[in-house]
């Protein structure tokens, strides 16, 4: 069973400035069936939120921790939920 999930992840390193986000969005298109956003926080980190199946959500968090991102990533810290759904395809803030 793969049920949907939630999952938010905090990526810290040179991820600002970098495309990280558009990248981020891209590849969460390519997997398919996910929706969330990705946005810049002040502390220079960026935070993705994804909805969707379990395996497409784990593929995401898997990218963002060792694949080939613009920037430097140093670290993924990521928490997993139950989705809360409102959001429409996978978008940039």
């Amino acid at each position: 069973m793969n049920e949907d999930v939630r999952v938010t992840a905090w990526v810290r390193g040179q991820v600002q400035g970098v495309g990280f986000r558009w990248f981020t969005r891209a590849n969460a298109l390519r997997i398919g069936e996910l929706a969330g956003f990705a946005v810049n926080l002040g502390d220079g980190r960026v935070q993705v939120v994804a909805e969707g199946p379990k395996d497409r959500c784990e593929q995401l968090l898997e990218w963002l921790r060792t694949g080939d991102t613009p920037g430097r990533v140093d670290g993924v810290t990521g928490i997993w939920d139950t989705p809360r759904g409102g959001y429409d395809g996978f978008e940039i803030r």
